[in-house]
């Protein structure tokens, strides 16, 4: 059984930086697409970052292209998100996700797995 363990969340100013790293266990790493998904109270959870198994494609939502960035380590079984010069309105609860929707996807619905989540809170 796949499982993914986020960290990395917390308290930030705009403009500010964190990394969100995701552990990956219990299935073989390399053979699936991870995505990062974000959602806020009363709001559908959306994509906010995917990438293929090798790492060679990535995918971003438009308010975050430039700013954020995707990477995986397959030696350590880890995604990462990079957020830099975040602002307020990417305030959300982001979680780690696994699809095996090859080669990439960003649809919610065909990701299996997902991890419990963590708060990244910007203030203005």
């Amino acid at each position: 059984q796949v499982q993914l363990v986020e960290s990395g969340g917390g308290l930030v100013q705009a403009g500010g930086s964190l990394r969100l790293s995701c552990a990956f266990s219990g299935r073989t790493f390399s053979r699936y697409v991870m995505g990062w998904f974000r959602q806020v109270p009363g709001k559908e959870r959306e994509s906010v970052a995917a990438i293929t198994w090798s790492g060679s494609t990535t995918r971003y939502v438009d308010s975050v292209k430039g700013r954020f960035t995707i990477s995986r380590d397959n030696a350590k079984n880890t995604v990462y998100l990079q957020m830099n010069s975040l602002k307020p309105e990417d305030t959300a609860v982001y979680y780690c996700a696994a699809s095996t929707r090859v080669p990439l996807t960003t649809t919610r619905e065909e990701y299996g797995y997902w991890g419990q989540g963590t708060q990244v809170t910007v203030s203005s």
